[in-house]
Formats: C-alpha cells, structure tokens, sequence
C-alpha cells in the first residue's frame, strides 16, 4: 500500500518541485508557463485521451456510463452549489463565484489524470481521464468563461443583449473546437461505432502523448512560483471542499448506490485530483482574485500529500 502510494505522489511532486525550482532561478517565468499549458492542452493532453481511448474496447466503454454519471454529478453539482453560495450567500461578484466554484469543483484530470490514475490503473485509466476532461471542458470551463465575460460586461459595459447572447455563442463555438474537446469525442465515437485506429496510427501519436503529464506539473510548478501566497478563510474552505468533501461525498454516494470496487475506486480518485491550474490563468486574465486562486491551487496542490493516500487507502 505505501509503494503504491509514493510510487504515484512521488512523480508529481518531483516535477512540480523542479518547476518551482525553475521558476525561483528565473530560468522560466509565467509566460514560459503559458506556452507549455497551450502546448499541454492543445496537442499532448488531446492526444494522450484519443489514444487511450481507442485503446479502450467498446464493451469496456459502455462499461464506464456508472462512472461518467457519478463524476459528472460529483462537478457539475459541487459546481452549482458553490456557485449558488458564494453569489447569493456570501455575496461574492459573479466572476469571483464563478471561479471559487471552479477551484471547489474541478479536478485536473486532463493534467494530473495520466499521472495519479495511470499509476493505479493503467492504461484503463485514459478513457477515466477522458470522460472527466469532457464534463470539465463542455460543462464547467464553458460556464466559468460566461460567467467571467458577464462579470466583466456588467463592471464596465453597457453592451446590448443582443451581443452578449452572440458573444455567448462564439464562446460555445470556440470551446466545441478545442481539441481537448473534439478529441476524446471522436475517439468515443470510432470505438463505439466499432471501427479500429491502425496500430501504427496510435504508436505515432503515443510518444507526445505521455509528455503531458510531465510537462502540464511542470508549468503548474511555475505558475505557483510566480503569484504571492495568502491563506485565508475563503481558500482553505475552497481547497477543503475540492480535497476533501468531493471525493468523501462520491464515495459515500457510490457506497450507498451500490457501485463496484472499481468503479468507487476511479470515480473516487478521479475526484481527489487536486483543483484546475487553469484557474489561475483565467484569474489574471480577467483580474479577478489572483491571489486567492494561486493561493487555492497551491494548497490544493500542496494537500493531495496527505488527503490522495487517505482515498486510496479507503478505496481499496
């Protein structure tokens, strides 16, 4: 059991220092980061879910809905709930809702994924990885952005809404054309129509593939170097429920329904993921909490240590 925990925790840690570290020597700065996220997202992470996916046969696809359902209740529903008190509760502006429901809510399965869940499960664990990328990409990053535009229109705008429902449209549009989105869909979509990938398809694609692991904790590294660190209530109560109450309250809903040993396992662990990196970048983008969210993603980061064993010990 302690193997198999430092053998997963170890990895991340080690890269994710070694960004800090490069960061702190200035031999990287946020802008490096940046690059690396796009490259991450844009072409590594996207490839990684497509070629595990096919990988993945069509019953063992079909054999995943109870986890699809569980993980898209377990963010989508946290989602909504912390948005719904942090806007109409606690009285936070609309942007800064939106993003404290994606730091309680998100796991970074399409960064983390590969590494925490690939070490536990193998290669099973891409078409995992690939159905929390999609409901985080299609559902909750779509959601985030709108709610982060309103904000902004609302603060300085008095633009018709007639444009911010076109606005809302174009967001959609793009959002549909990233590839982190197409990808995996079109994957499931070849594996449940039954058509097979060549093999010399997926060994080509395969290299740059596992580089997105590795290069994704890399630039999470350096992004927590850049931005100054203020614990306070509102972050500690964010990462608890991220950490935390998530994946506690998955695996008592899954316990309670009945689910299997590994599906309880996957969902569970998928939902420990520490939260989205990506909320750091849309925060200085749109200049709203920087410090809470950098403050929020590196406690989050800095707790899967102790909270990740304590779920998979609980799980097995």
């Amino acid at each position: 059991m302690i193997q198999t925990i430092l053998g997963t925790l170890a990895p991340i840690a080690v890269t994710m220092l070694l960004g800090f570290m490069a960061a702190s020597r200035h031999d990287f700065g946020p802008g490096d980061a940046s690059v690396l996220n796009r490259m991450v997202l844009s072409y590594a992470v996207p490839i990684a879910l497509f070629v595990g996916t096919i990988g993945t046969s069509r019953s063992a696809l079909i054999a995943d809905v109870p986890f699809a359902v569980a993980i898209f209740t377990a963010i989508v529903g946290l989602y909504g709930l912390v948005f719904l008190l942090f806007r109409f509760a606690f009285r936070f502006s609309l942007s800064e809702s939106v993003l404290a429901a994606l730091i309680a809510s998100s796991p970074a399965a399409p960064f983390m994924g590969p590494a925490v869940l690939g070490g536990l499960f193998g290669k099973a664990s891409a078409v995992s990885v690939a159905i929390a990328a999609l409901v985080i990409n299609l559902v909750v990053v779509p959601a985030t952005l709108l709610g982060l535009a309103m904000g902004r229109s609302a603060a300085g705008s008095t633009s018709p809404s007639a444009t911010r429902h076109s606005n809302l449209v174009a967001q959609v549009l793009e959002t549909v054309k990233e590839p982190m989105v197409w990808a995996p869909v079109l994957a499931f979509a070849l594996v449940l129509s039954g058509v097979s990938v060549p093999s010399l398809l997926s060994s080509g694609l395969s290299l740059l593939g596992q580089a997105s692991s590795g290069v994704a904790l890399f630039a999470s590294g350096i992004m927590l170097a850049a931005y100054k660190i203020k614990i306070d209530v509102t972050v500690l109560s964010l990462v608890f429920l991220k950490n935390i109450v998530q994946p506690a309250l998955v695996l008592m809903g899954l316990l309670w329904l009945g689910f299997s040993v590994s599906t309880r396992a996957e969902a569970v662990l998928t939902a420990a993921i520490p939260t989205m990196p990506i909320a750091i970048v849309l925060s200085v983008q749109y200049h709203v909490s920087e410090t809470r969210c950098s403050s929020a993603v590196f406690l989050s980061l800095v707790s899967l240590v102790f909270t990740m064993p304590a779920f998979i010990a609980l799980t097995q």
